[in-house]
């Protein structure tokens, strides 16, 4: 016999099982049962094997029960104890206790006592509590994650709404399915005309002139499958013209449509017929406009434009620098933006277009500063192809020149070597396309150096060679 059957081994009277069969009875149903003595020592215990969370605690035996309780436990089973006692063995209602061994391990256990004869031990037939509190803390964990989501989620529509409302520009988002408002912002509602708490929850077409609510929707997701496609309205409140550019977009698997609206330049009621005429001259003009940002990259471009360069869409063009497009680059760009800035305007600029697929035409661009934006001038070009009267003219008065200049130097042949008649003919041709360039860069000698591919110091020594330090030429 183990120790701990010996510990469970009890004195019975009157008619009663097999003890073994007792001891089987209280084993079976417990995952540990506990015999204790009137003060409270341990006399043995039983775990049952089929839950070996508990590990070995022979070592409980002999010691004071209580030892093995935390403070808490310890106070709740001297008062469950004291009750039991008083009562004569009736108040054997189970406690919940929580053990605790080698300092570092707890686990709650919800004991049964039963009274041991009128001896005053006790046998504490227990439960062990551990799933039951992991499956809580698990609970408990994922409520917390739960309110730290919510948390999170409340933190991001506070961060959109704040941005949304922050933004200048007039935003609306609309359900495609239901073609109604969910959210716009304040500049969006002043364009419409109305509150934002007016306008939020109705449908978009309600805010615009002749529209249907299909076919409103049918016009923006068209526009949205277009790079750049726009919708012109006229807002039913304000009377503003407007145009919508819209985008799809999906956020957590839904679909949602955000329109950007903008207002024509100095539209008012009275107006919005000629700005709506400018769209359109926008769009249908046979002259290519572009718009250029600060730094001479391409912000919009006509169809006219697009079919100048080669290109199939908008997307294929904007973002790219227009110098991309110029046989000279960099040196035209330079030369047309600066004297856009100077001037403001630009009225012609003869220059060599570049397709994209490499193909040259020769155009004359007039260019304008338009309303600084941002606090950054953009610019406005018009392009359009160059006659070839006047594309070839003064390549054809260089010609002359230079039919002229050799023609002289043929003169010479008989009274100089070869040797002598060929350097004087690659100096009549420097010298003409040193002329050429500082025509073409307005004098502007630094743009004339990148432009021959000499550095400054080069041009001012072959400006000194040809007396042309003297003609009044500045930087």
């Amino acid at each position: 016999m183990t120790k701990q059957e010996a510990a469970l081994e009890f004195t019975y009277t009157g008619t009663f099982p097999d003890p073994a069969l007792v001891e089987n009875i209280i084993e079976q149903p417990s995952d540990i049962a506990v015999h204790i003595d009137a003060d409270g020592v341990v006399l043995g215990i039983y775990v049952n094997p089929e839950n070996p969370s508990f590990g070995s605690l022979e070592h409980w035996v002999g010691r004071l029960f209580e030892g093995f309780l935390t403070e808490e436990s310890q106070a709740k089973f001297g008062r469950r104890l004291s009750e039991i006692r008083s009562s004569g063995g009736r108040a054997l209602r189970s406690i919940e206790l929580n053990h605790t061994d080698n300092a570092a391990w707890e686990f709650p256990v919800r004991y049964t006592p039963l009274m041991v004869q009128d001896s005053g031990a006790l046998l504490l037939i227990g439960r062990d509590l551990q799933p039951i509190a992991e499956v809580q803390q698990r609970l408990v964990s994922e409520q917390l994650q739960r309110e730290r989501d919510q948390q999170k989620l409340r933190s991001a529509e506070t961060h959109y709404r704040l941005v949304l409302e922050a933004a200048l520009t007039p935003l609306v988002v609309v359900d495609p399915e239901t073609a109604r408002i969910r959210e716009l912002n304040s500049a969006a509602a002043d364009l419409l005309g109305a509150a934002p708490e007016t306008l939020r929850g109705n449908a978009l077409n309600q805010s615009f002139d002749k529209f249907r609510r299909g076919e409103l929707m049918e016009a923006l997701q068209a526009a949205a499958e277009t790079d750049g496609g726009v919708v012109e309205v006229i807002a039913r409140r304000s009377g503003k013209a407007l145009s919508v550019l819209p985008r799809f977009f999906r956020a957590a698997g839904e679909l949602g449509l955000l329109c950007r609206l903008v207002p024509f330049a100095g539209e008012s009621k009275d107006a919005s017929g000629i700005a709506q005429d400018l769209q359109s001259l926008f769009r249908n003009t046979s002259d290519a406009i572009v718009t250029l940002d600060g730094n001479g990259f391409v912000c919009e471009a006509n169809e006219a434009f697009l079919i100048l360069a080669d290109a199939a869409q908008l997307r294929d063009v904007r973002g790219r620098s227009f110098s991309d497009f110029l046989l000279r680059g960099e040196v035209d760009l330079k030369l047309l933006l600066d004297g856009a800035r100077k001037s403001g305007a630009m009225r012609s600029y003869a220059a060599q277009f570049r397709s994209t697929v490499g193909t040259r035409a020769g155009v004359d661009i007039s260019a304008a500063v338009l309303r600084p934006r941002k606090g950054e001038a953009e610019f406005g070009l018009i392009v359009r192809d160059a006659p070839e009267s006047e594309a070839t003219g003064d390549a054809a008065s260089n010609v002359m020149v230079s039919e002229d200049a050799i023609k002289s130097v043929m003169d010479l042949v008989g009274t100089a070597s070869l040797k002598e008649l060929v350097s004087a003919t690659s100096d009549v041709i420097e010298r003409m396309c040193i002329e050429t360039a500082l025509q073409l860069t307005n004098n502007n000698r630094v743009a004339s150096a990148e432009m021959l591919g000499l550095s400054r110091q080069s041009l001012y020594v072959k400006l000194r060679k040809y007396g042309m330090v003297s003609d009044g030429k500045s930087d």
